[in-house]
């Protein structure tokens, strides 16, 4: 008894001496999610404006978003490894540096295929910001507070995707389009000296110097993602045969890589890490849940604008009420799971989730706006519930020397949830509105289109939502024999 208490002393001095430090950290942590959850939105905004700048058509410019979102999906997982071998702060600040230097070059460029090419850049930097901020909190922030440190990342993203657009169309209405890029390098110079003064030194575990980096799966695997996220976007939502093309690359891709990881000697991902029930399951709900919140960003300004006549501002005051939701109940959502746990959130999020993504489908037509928000209001804090045990419940089960890959898999999970869900949801919206064209279908093919679309979401949800009991039950199972020897 004595040694426990000790211990815990122990701990409760440490968390005091680190407060300081833990802050500054998340801090850091905080900027280093915000930043390329802001480059994620703020360019879709410029669109027009860098179409006419450029004199480019509008498919041209769509690169400019595309370049940063492919970089991101096809390397987040590679990079994610790579920081768990030479380091993971160091492998940071090479990509805040990374990051902030191609803003930079984006802000100046003087041609169209050079700002893309900036931007694809900048997507590594974000792709290598976004694993490993996740994978550090596990080396920065003491295990009892992993949750909220979870739901401050997760507010700090929600906070970057909302104010994405309406930042942008501030600094490009008052001050150019260029502003819209270098508006990162002063947030990336001071992310950069917090992160290098602040942030734990890398501790090399003892399998790292002889560990090796996977080239061959690095490059199968961005191929196979590179096709899979070409083949969900291009074709401006007809999937033709260049997209099945694409697709059966990609299936190809993906078996490929599964072989060559079973024959790698220092495999960028284990195969017997999906053995764990927790990882496998985690990521599958995660590519779920996006796939969803997706819908609400495709279907929701059709239905907004066609359906219920709102103008553009009401559409875009309208769909900022999720976000906003997210952004203040990020924090809160991580207290709740340090407090009951990251498995039992995790179920009450998708339950909430679920009765969210059954209102999207009933509430409107009975209620109108006011339905549409109040099952907004039910469904996105379920989402910032599900996150903050999500991340929690994968990164607290890691082994410290796999911290960066799993964190790059939990955000690729994400990553093909909204991709898949960009593609999907708008097919299914666009064949229960019965039209080969979305923007002129009438209102009521609208309104049937969100009831059918939201529909489907909830079985995915619901689905979701057996997979998470399941796991708790078998793992509640599995415990029960030891807490008995106990």
């Amino acid at each position: 008894m004595k040694p426990i208490m000790e211990a815990r002393d122990e701990a409760a001095a440490e968390r005091v001496t680190l407060a300081p430090a833990v802050r500054w950290a998340l801090v850091s942590l905080s900027l280093s999610m915000l930043m390329p959850s802001l480059d994620t939105s703020i360019a879709n905004v410029g669109l027009p404006t860098l179409a006419q700048a450029f004199a480019a058509s509008f498919q041209e410019v769509q690169w400019i978003v595309l370049a940063y979102l492919l970089a991101i999906t096809t390397l987040i997982v590679s990079v994610g490894r790579l920081g768990d071998l030479v380091g993971r702060r160091r492998l940071l600040l090479a990509g805040i540096g990374l990051f902030t230097a191609a803003s930079v070059i984006c802000g100046l460029a003087p041609t169209l295929w050079l700002l893309i090419a900036a931007r694809a850049a900048q997507g590594l930097g974000a792709a290598i910001m976004m694993a490993l901020t996740v994978a550090m909190v596990g080396t920065t922030v003491p295990k009892a507070r992993t949750g909220s440190a979870m739901g401050l990342l997760g507010t700090m993203s929600a906070i970057g995707t909302a104010l994405g657009p309406s930042l942008g169309g501030v600094l490009i209405a008052g001050f150019g389009w260029r502003t819209i890029f270098l508006v990162n390098v002063p947030l990336g110079i001071l992310n950069f000296l917090l992160a290098q003064r602040h942030l734990p030194a890398d501790r090399r575990e003892p399998n790292a110097e002889r560990a090796g980096f996977d080239t061959i799966g690095t490059v199968l695997l961005a191929l196979t993602l590179a096709a899979y996220a070409l083949a969900m976007t291009i074709g401006r939502g007809r999937f033709g045969p260049l997209n099945m093309a694409l697709l059966l690359a990609a299936v190809l891709g993906g078996g490929l890589f599964v072989l060559a990881e079973a024959r790698a000697a220092s495999p960028l991902l284990r195969l017997a890490m999906f053995r764990n029930p927790t990882l496998g399951v985690c990521l599958i709900m995660g590519t779920l849940v996006a796939t969803v919140m997706m819908a609400t960003l495709v279907v929701g300004p059709f239905y907004l604008s066609r359906a219920l006549g709102l103008s553009e501002a009401l559409v875009g005051i309208t769909m900022s009420i999720g976000p906003t939701i997210s952004t203040l109940s990020g924090v809160l959502a991580g207290r709740l799971v340090d407090r009951l746990g990251a498995p039992l959130v995790i179920i009450i999020g998708l339950v909430e989730m679920a009765a969210g993504a059954f209102a999207l489908s009933v509430f409107p037509a009975m209620f109108g706006i006011a339905g549409y928000i109040g099952a907004i209001l039910i469904l996105t804090p379920g989402y910032q519930l599900f996150q903050a045990a999500n991340n929690t419940a994968v990164m607290m089960d890691v082994s410290p020397g796999e911290r960066g890959v799993v964190s790059g898999m939990l955000s690729l999970s994400r990553n093909l949830g909204l991709t898949t869900g960009a593609a999907v949801m708008g097919t299914v919206f666009a064949l229960a509105s019965a039209t080969t064209d979305v923007t002129a279908a009438p209102p009521e093919g609208v309104a049937a289109g969100l009831r059918v679309t939201f529909a489907v979401a909830a079985l995915l949800i619901v689905a979701a939502l057996a997979a998470a009991v399941a796991r708790h039950v078998l793992a509640a199972r599995r415990l029960l024999p030891d807490d008995a020897a106990l």
